[in-house]
């Protein structure tokens, strides 16, 4: 009886823990971020803007080995059009695992005809879900955060801006469910920003750090659950 216990000691010194010893394979995990300046951080420092600020917030939670690649197309200005034109430019490989997609407001700003984005914004979304590897589960969508309540939306339209955000941000949720994609809603993002200067960046228009601190904070566990599928 002795030697089958020290046998089975033995036997499992070898395999019964070998699951405890499986050797940690490193992931690398490749994120683009598509959209105008909410997207580039304008305002505010390069480590600032949210794509950042998600990225840093995945490595948290993820293996020290793994890897995290963020590339972002994005510039101060570009309304769909310009947008489109930039990716086509670009030609980004279609192999990323988590594909962002915030776009619009400058269609408003520059009084675009709200047809125009009716047909660029499904182009968008398309060429998204491409880059994502095709999947759409793998591309989120975030609504147009209203910049009414800053000092310069205050100065250039109020209210109106409300009013025609919101029939831009109805668009993209109606098109996010009737097609089944991920959406973030940031349209109040920095709806207290006349009331909490802590939202708002130094150029009084674009939402601060902080702001996007609590977009990261929507978006994190979507894009965890994302990247481990």
């Amino acid at each position: 009886m002795k030697k089958i216990y020290l046998l089975i000691i033995f036997i499992c010194s070898f395999s019964c823990d070998s699951d405890d010893n499986d050797p940690i394979i490193p992931k690398s995990f490749k994120i683009l971020s598509l959209g105008d300046s909410y997207t580039k951080g304008q305002g505010v420092c390069d480590t600032c803007g949210y794509p950042v600020q998600l990225k840093d917030s995945l490595v948290t939670k993820f293996n020290v080995q793994d890897t995290f690649n963020l590339k972002v197309i994005a510039e101060t200005g570009w309304n769909t059009s310009n947008l489109i034109s930039a990716i086509n430019e670009d030609n980004p490989s279609n192999d990323y695992d988590l594909v962002t997609l915030l776009i619009g407001v400058n269609n408003q700003f520059q009084n675009r005809p709200f047809t125009w984005f009716e047909e660029d914004f499904p182009e968008l979304v398309n060429k998204a879900t491409e880059l994502a590897k095709g999947e759409k589960e793998n591309v989120i969508i975030i609504s147009i955060p209203d910049y009414a309540n800053t000092g310069f939306g205050q100065a250039f339209g109020g209210s109106t801006i409300t009013d025609e955000l919101t029939i831009y941000n109805t668009y993209i949720e109606n098109f996010c469910n009737e097609n089944s994609y991920n959406l973030v809603d940031a349209q109040n993002l920095i709806f207290e920003g006349l009331t909490n200067p802590e939202l708002i960046a130094p150029d009084n228009l674009h939402p601060s750090e902080f702001a996007y601190s609590q977009l990261v904070t929507q978006l994190l566990p979507l894009a965890f659950e994302i990247l481990m599928e």
